[in-house]
């Protein structure tokens, strides 16, 4: 069964920084591409940023130069840098497993990222 959880979510002032963890188990970790979304209550779950199983990343344009995805393949962990937090960053976040932001993939249950002004 795979599993995704997230953590390291809290409340930070605007212009502070969180780093968010995915601890995956049940797959081959190292094989999936992965990925950081988010959601804001009432609106669409939107892209962060996408790491895929070979290193390569993305990120999206409201967060570039400000968030950093990364991988760890030995400790089977996904992880997301957040520095200069804005208030309009408070999202649930979660964490993907499959590369495609559908139905399709794997998904963990989210962590509350909270920046007050």
């Amino acid at each position: 069964q795979v599993q995704l959880v997230e953590s390291g979510g809290g409340l930070v002032q605007a212009g502070g920084s969180l780093r968010l963890s995915c601890a995956a188990s049940g797959l081959v970790f190292r094989f999936n591409d992965m990925g950081w979304y988010r959601q804001v209550l009432g609106k669409q779950r939107e892209l962060v940023a996408t790491i895929s199983s070979i290193g390569t990343t993305k990120s999206a344009d409201p967060v570039k130069g400000r968030f950093t995805i990364s991988r760890d393949n030995v400790k089977n962990t996904l992880y997301l840098q957040m520095n200069s937090l804005k208030p309009e960053d408070t999202a649930v976040y979660y964490c993907n497993a499959g590369g495609t932001g559908t139905n399709r993939d794997y998904w963990g249950r989210g962590t509350q990222v909270t920046v007050s002004s």
